[in-house]
């Protein structure tokens, strides 16, 4: 049998961590005089007791028995467990939501995801803004770590093949994993910090600038307003969220190597060819046609195509525009970029860049050996090409599965394929105008924001985290 004495080790830590986190919103209510700081305090007395409770029972497990099956377990359970306790200042707080969206609204935030149950975020209370910006960093920093030092090890869709370059390569390489993650975490800090400068001095208030920076950085998108960013009215804000959007889905890696001065290891990452190749032609193609069929101004159209583009691309969710009134071409898109995301090592969601790029490379030999086929040729490797197979498949299984279920729940055609796209994508908002950036998803059923809150999770999980777990022979031992 598979041991749960790590898990409940490692997942009563993050509820520890989680608990310590809610004393922030807390102090932010108390400091403005919202009575919400008492929900806040409790719901982190509750939650810190069953994390301490975990860590103390669970103390002596052996470390040695934390293998491939324990890893599975414990950062899905770590997930879900973070996800339930984040709902519970959401559920008891005046905001007069269920459970079906305290629910959902913490497991976007945790993921990452955006998408939103509430309205009139401008006058929601600073501790909940606050909250939901938080909950979007931690979730952040949290997928950020899972991915460059976890997957990897788990030889899930093809991330194996950045083994070396996070954990398992040495000093030369990259710092081990403790040094590792805590390199991240100190980079993660310092772009938020500069994210929220810059948005500072181009005209947001010190609160809202954190919390944008906030979700910027982790390509969240929870906004305070329910204008997404256009509510400013201000391009040198949306030129700031732009540049914050794009950092946070490129590897952040690179970002290391940088600070390294190791610049020809961060210039040769495959990665960013592709990634500013399909941000820059997509941005290209939809400024154009806002140009010559909403006659935009050039500057105009160049920027709010760049933003959707941007946003859509890694997942922020973000909107300068309601780009679900464009129609015709930048719609259908940005709907694929949604699939497209952002690169491996980043906070953004979707298929991942390098993913696609290993599968135009795979269809490159499949064209070439039916007309040489005698050639030798330089293959991506077997079991990364069927590992990427693989989860493409499981990808579209689970898009399907979940448009079918959102159909069955009432949604029509394309407001169901745009939002079962957005939740395994974590973008958030949807692109159809019911479910769209400036609508939310307060008009959806409970039993559909269930079903989307279980799509966030299995997207950000990367799937198979998730999925493994159902299978019989995982409990054996």
């Amino acid at each position: 049998m598979t041991s749960i004495r790590p898990t409940l080790f490692v997942t009563g830590t993050v509820l520890s961590i989680l608990a310590v986190a809610m004393l922030i919103p807390a102090i932010i209510d108390v400091m403005h005089g919202h009575s919400d700081w008492r929900v806040f305090a409790g719901a982190a007395l509750v939650t810190l007791f069953v994390g301490l409770a975990l860590v103390a029972s669970n103390r002596h497990a052996p470390r040695r028995s934390v293998g491939t099956r324990q890893i599975f377990l414990l950062t899905a359970t770590a997930w879900i467990a973070a996800s339930l306790a984040a709902a519970l200042p959401f559920a008891f707080a005046g905001l007069h939501m269920s459970a079906a969206d305290a629910v959902f609204e913490a497991v976007s935030g945790t993921t990452a995801t955006g998408g939103t149950v509430l309205r009139e975020l401008d006058t929601l209370p600073p501790g909940i803004l606050m909250w939901r910006a938080l909950l979007q960093w931690l979730g952040g920093i949290g997928f950020l770590a899972m991915a460059v030092v976890v997957l990897p090890t788990l030889n899930i869709g093809g991330m194996q093949i950045f083994r070396l370059e996070s954990a398992g390569g040495g000093d030369r390489a990259m710092p081990r994993t403790a040094r590792l993650v805590a390199s991240l975490t100190g980079l993660y800090a310092g772009l938020t910090a500069l994210l929220t400068l810059l948005l500072w001095i181009a005209g947001m208030h010190r609160f809202p600038a954190l919390l944008h920076a906030m979700s910027t950085i982790s390509c969240g998108g929870f906004s305070t307003d329910d204008g997404s960013i256009g509510a400013w009215h201000r391009p040198a804000v949306e030129w700031v969220i732009l540049l914050g959007m794009l950092m946070g889905g490129a590897p952040f890696v690179v970002y290391l190597q940088l600070v390294q001065r190791r610049w020809r290891t961060a210039l040769a990452n495959n990665q960013l060819p592709w990634y500013f190749g399909i941000f820059l032609i997509s941005t290209v193609v939809i400024a154009l046609w806002l140009g010559y069929y909403l006659d935009l101004k050039p500057l105009p159209a160049l920027r709010h195509a760049a933003f959707a583009v941007a946003s859509i691309m890694t997942g922020t969710g973000y909107a300068s525009y309601d780009y679900t009134l464009w129609g015709g071409l930048p719609v259908t898109m940005l709907f694929f970029l949604a699939f497209v995301g952002g690169c491996a090592g980043s906070t953004a969601g979707g298929i991942k860049v390098f993913r696609v790029r290993i599968l135009f490379a795979t269809m490159r030999i499949q064209l070439i050996r039916l007309l040489h086929p005698h050639a030798v040729l330089e293959s991506v490797g077997d079991p990364v090409a069927e590992s990427v197979l693989g989860y493409l498949f499981v990808y579209a299984l689970a898009f399907g599965v979940v448009a079918m279920g959102l159909g069955a729940l009432g949604l029509d055609f394309f407001p169901a394929i745009s939002t079962a796209a957005s939740a395994l994508a974590n973008l958030g908002p949807g692109l159809a105008a019911s479910v769209g950036p400036m609508t939310g998803f307060a008009d959806l059923a409970e039993p559909a924001k269930w079903l989307l809150a279980a799509a966030m999770l299995f997207g950000r999980l990367e799937m198979f985290v998730l999925l493994v777990l159902f299978t019989p022979s995982f409990w054996r031992s």
